[in-house]
C-alpha cells in the first residue's frame, strides 16, 4: 500500500471540537472554582455511564421523535441505547437503583452530554455540563439552597452583575386555570411564554394569537387564542414584569381562586425567608414570575441565572424542582431539585467579560537547560522545586540557546525562569529571571550576555536562596 493510501484525514466530525491546552486550562479554572463552592455545601461527586438504555433517558413510551434527538444505537445484545443528553435522567436512574443512599442525597456531576442538534456557530453536538442536585426531600429549603449555591458560584467566578431569578411552575398552572386554558394546551402556552426574555412581549402576544413572522422571514404559527384569553394572560404579565416585591401579592390576588397558584406563591415567600437567613443579596437572587423553564418535568420552583452585562446571552445556570422523575423507575415518590451549568457556554461568557484569566501553561517555573552534560542536575533542581510545591517544567527541546528557551517560556506565560550554566554551578549560584517583568525582552535580546545585564528582571543568588526568592516573585506577581 502506498504512503498516500495510508493517510487518514485529520478532521473532526460535524458538531464536535477539540479543546487545546490553553482552552482546557482556562475551562479547568471555571470547573475548579465551581466545584469548590459545591463541596463547601456538602455536595458529593458522582459519575454515570455515557450510554444508557433509551428507556432510562426517555421513559417506557419513547418514540421515533425522541430517538432522533440523540445519538442512539442497537447494542450487541439487540438492546436500544443512547448517549445521554443530560445528567438528570441518569441521576434519577442511579437513585432508584441505590435505595440505600442516605437521603437527602446531594450530588454534583461534571460530564459531557450529546444531542443531535444542527451544528452552527457556538452550537455543538457534544458539550460539558456541571449539575448540582438534592434528591429525597420535598422541603422548599432545598430549592432555596440551590439558589444560594447558584449565586455564590457566580460571585466565586468574579462576576459582579448577575441575577438568579426564580419563580414556580405551580403559579403557571394556576395562570392556565385563570385564563381558561386546558391542561393539554398549557404546555404550548408555557413554551411561548418561555420566549419572553429573548423575543420580547409583543412577539409572545402575537404567537399566543394569530402568529408572527420572525426576523429571518420565517412564519411562526400562533396558538390561536382569542383576544379575551390573551388579555387575561397580559394582566398577569403586567404584574410579573413590574419591579418591586409587591408582584407576589398582586399576582396572588389576581390568581386567588387557584389553590395550586397559592401554594406556589407561599413557596416563593418561603424561599425568600431562607435566602435572607443565608445572607443572600436580594439584588442577586430575586423573584421573576416570567421565568418558565421549558422542560415539562419541572413541578415547583424554577430558577435561571442572567449576566446583566450580556443581556442577550440568555440563562447560564438554570434548573428547578422535579418531583416525579425518579418515580418512573421505582414507582415510589422521590422528589428532587437541582440546577445545571452549560460549562462551555458560561466559559465563553466569562471570557467576553474578562472575568477569567486565560492560562497557557500549568508551570510556574521553567528550568532552562543550556548544558546537556548537566541534565541530571537540572532534573534534581526541578525536583527540589516541586517538593516545595512549585509547578515546574524542565526545558527538553534541542535548542540550548537561553534566549530561545525564554521565548518558549514567554509563549506559555510561565512567570519565572531558572538559569544555571557551568559558571553558576561552579559557584553554587543560580540566576532567577522574572519573566512577568521581562515579558517581551526575548523578542529583542539575542545573546545570553545581554540577558544577564537586565538587572531589573533577574538576579544571581546563592543556590540556597532559590526557593525563597521564587516564592517571593510568584507572590508578587499574583
Amino acid at each position: 500500500m502506498s504512503d498516500k493510501a495510508k493517510k487518514v484525514p485529520a478532521k473532526l466530525l460535524k458538531g464536535f471540537r477539540d479543546y487545546p491546552p490553553e482552552d482546557e486550562l482556562t475551562r479547568q479554572v471555571l470547573i475548579d472554582k465551581t466545584r469548590s463552592v459545591f463541596e463547601r455545601y456538602g455536595y458529593l461527586p458522582l459519575q454515570t455511564p455515557a450510554l444508557e438504555f433509551l428507556t432510562t433517558l426517555f421513559g417506557a413510551d419513547y418514540g421515533k421523535e425522541n430517538k432522533e434527538q440523540i445519538f442512539n444505537f442497537i447494542g450487541p445484545d439487540e438492546v436500544e441505547m443512547g448517549l445521554r443528553f443530560d445528567l438528570t435522567a441518569p441521576l434519577a436512574r442511579f437513585v432508584a437503583a441505590n435505595r440505600e443512599l442516605p437521603t437527602p442525597f446531594r450530588r454534583y456531576q461534571i460530564a459531557p452530554v450529546w444531542r443531535v442538534d444542527k451544528p452552527g456557530p457556538g452550537r455543538f453536538r457534544e458539550f460539558l455540563q456541571f449539575d448540582i442536585d438534592i434528591v429525597g426531600t420535598s422541603l422548599v429549603a432545598a430549592d432555596a439552597e440551590i439558589i444560594a449555591v447558584m449565586a455564590e458560584t457566580m460571585s466565586c467566578l468574579k462576576i459582579e452583575n448577575f441575577e438568579v431569578r426564580y419563580s414556580n411552575r405551580k403559579i403557571l398552572n394556576g395562570l392556565a386555570q385563570f385564563a381558561g386554558i386546558s391542561p393539554e394546551t398549557a404546555p404550548d402556552v408555557f413554551r411561548v411564554l418561555d420566549k419572553l426574555e429573548k423575543q420580547g412581549r409583543d412577539a409572545v402576544i402575537m404567537e399566543l394569537g394569530p402568529g408572527r413572522t420572525d426576523k429571518s422571514g420565517d412564519v411562526i404559527p400562533g396558538l390561536g387564542f382569542p383576544d379575551p384569553q390573551i388579555a387575561l394572560l397580559e394582566k398577569f404579565l403586567d404584574i410579573a414584569q413590574a419591579a418591586g416585591l409587591s408582584q407576589i401579592d398582586n399576582a396572588a390576588d389576581l390568581l386567588g381562586a387557584s389553590e395550586m397558584a397559592a401554594d406556589g406563591f407561599e413557596e416563593l415567600r418561603e424561599i425568600g425567608r431562607y435566602l435572607d437567613g443565608m445572607g443572600a443579596d436580594p439584588a442577586k437572587a430575586r423573584v421573576d414570575l416570567t421565568i418558565v423553564r421549558g422542560l415539562g418535568y419541572y413541578t415547583g420552583p424554577v430558577f435561571e441565572t442572567y449576566l446583566l452585562d450580556l443581556p442577550d446571552y440568555g440563562s447560564v445556570f438554570s434548573g428547578g424542582r422535579y418531583d416525579h422523575l425518579v418515580s418512573r423507575f421505582s414507582g415510589q415518590p422521590m422528589p428532587g431539585t437541582g440546577s445545571s451549568i452549560g460549562v462551555d457556554r458560561l466559559l465563553a461568557a466569562l471570557l467576553k467579560l474578562e472575568a477569567l484569566e486565560v492560562r497557557k501553561s500549568c508551570a510556574e517555573v521553567i528550568v532552562t537547560t543550556m548544558d546537556k552534560g548537566r541534565m541530571a542536575d537540572y532534573f534534581e533542581m526541578a525536583s527540589q522545586l516541586r517538593n516545595e510545591g512549585f509547578m515546574v517544567e524542565v526545558f527538553l527541546g534541542n535548542n540550548r540557546r537561553i534566549p530561545k528557551q525564554l521565548q518558549y517560556a514567554d509563549r506559555l506565560d510561565i512567570p519565572v525562569a531558572v538559569i544555571c550554566g557551568s559558571d553558576e554551578f561552579d559557584k553554587g549560584q543560580v540566576t532567577i529571571k522574572d519573566l512577568v517583568a521581562g515579558r517581551g525582552l526575548s523578542k529583542d535580546v539575542q545573546d545570553r550576555a545581554e540577558w544577564l545585564k537586565a538587572e531589573d528582571v533577574q538576579v544571581t543568588i546563592p543556590r540556597g536562596d532559590m526557593i525563597s526568592h521564587i516564592r517571593s516573585l510568584l507572590n508578587r506577581n499574583k
